[in-house]
């Protein structure tokens, strides 16, 4: 099995290169074919990839940028002229609010007749704050934990989050003034609706012609594996319970000719009151190991694009007929674990976790099933 293992891990890194933020970047702005000078502002999950990528198309035109990222997503990359925040995902803190006001500071600070590319990578809507009037922070960090814990989808939460701040929701534009803004997106959401993503700082826009475009996507992802490996790109896109969507995966594998599968993915998970170690992608995994208990020939890689799952430090796991055997060898019960949504300590166990580190990218998930003949 661990040739098969390599197989789809390497598959999984394809897809990531495919969506690197700095090479979407950069290819974005050459396609465009001007090269002027400008302020930078990256925001979110990817946004130190994002940035790397304006700076090698800019070069010595790049007049000053601001980054701000989820802690240990920056780069060591240092410049004079550009400012680096690190803060909090996906529940807000005091980091989150600090960066909100350097933002609104870097902004107030530019000439008036400054152009302005923005880059916006899911974990914006966390990472970045301006409270409104009759909003603080215990309040905020309450609601957000409450919805996520309930198994909201992104579409809820960033919905929640625009109607409390100051920037979000299109608000962004009133600190901006006359000054030209252009924007490059990679999305983190269903449809790749730009009102969604990051809780649409920019969106909606007041000027319908505004300068704007997604430059990475899961869909982006899979077409592009599927390109280099004989991959079928499943057409359904799967949200909704982790634990469902671990069952129909593994249900049409079965169901299937030998092949490998391929499906993007957004799940939500319901928490406990005290929940363990993992995500919605190793709860997924974890799930589907039981299902796979008496198939030899199934093997589901379930993970993130951007290097972490739900609080941890892994991204996802790839699992097997063995992986619930291996798991309990070290006396783990797997159904304990998915009650109390510590998957994350079972798969580490069983030796089935996948460690990235961050990956300058963040599309939502992938799952990958591989059926042997």
């Amino acid at each position: 099995m661990t040739d098969h293992r390599t197989y789809l891990l390497e598959i999984y890194a394809a897809g990531l290169a495919a969506v690197n933020g700095e090479q979407a970047v950069y290819r974005a702005l050459l396609a465009r074919g001007k090269r002027e000078s400008g302020h930078v502002v990256a925001i979110g999950k990817a946004a130190d990839a994002m940035f790397s990528g304006a700076a090698r198309y800019l070069k010595g035109n790049l007049q000053s940028g601001l980054v701000i990222t989820k802690h240990g997503h920056a780069s060591s990359l240092v410049r004079d002229n550009v400012q680096v925040i690190e803060s909090a995902h996906p529940i807000p803190d005091e980091s989150s609010l600090q960066a909100g006001e350097a933002l609104m500071a870097y902004l107030q600070n530019l000439p008036e007749d400054a152009s302005v590319l923005f880059l916006i990578s899911g974990g914006a809507s966390s990472l970045v704050e301006v409270l409104d009037e009759g909003w603080n922070l215990p309040r905020l960090q309450q609601a957000t934990h409450d919805m996520l814990a309930n198994g909201a989808v992104i579409s809820e939460i960033n919905a929640m989050r625009r109607t409390l701040s100051l920037i979000k929701g299109g608000k962004l534009w009133q600190y901006l003034g006359k000054r030209s803004v252009r924007c490059l997106l990679m999305s983190d959401v269903p449809d790749d609706d730009p009102a969604v993503i990051g809780s649409g700082l920019l969106f909606p826009a007041p000027n319908p012609d505004f300068d704007w475009e997604i430059v990475a996507s899961n869909q982006q992802m899979l077409t592009a594996i599927a390109t280099d490996y004989p991959v079928h790109i499943m057409p359904d896109f799967l949200e909704g319970d982790a634990e469902v969507v671990a069952h129909l995966c593994v249900e049409h594998l079965r169901n299937s000719e030998p092949g490998l599968y391929a499906w993007g993915a957004e799940t939500t998970l319901e928490l406990p009151l005290n929940p363990g170690y993992g995500g919605r992608n190793q709860h997924l995994a974890l799930t589907a190991a039981l299902y796979l208990r008496s198939d030899d020939n199934i093997l589901l890689l379930v993970a993130g694009t951007d290097g972490t799952d739900g609080v941890t430090t892994d991204t996802g796991a790839i699992v097997d007929k063995n992986s619930v055997q291996r798991g309990k060898y070290h006396q783990l019960d797997p159904l304990v674990c998915l009650q109390t949504a510590d998957a994350g300590t079972f798969l580490a166990a069983s030796g089935d976790c996948i460690h990235t580190g961050p990956t300058g990218t963040n599309v939502m998930d992938m799952i990958l099933g591989l059926k042997l003949s």
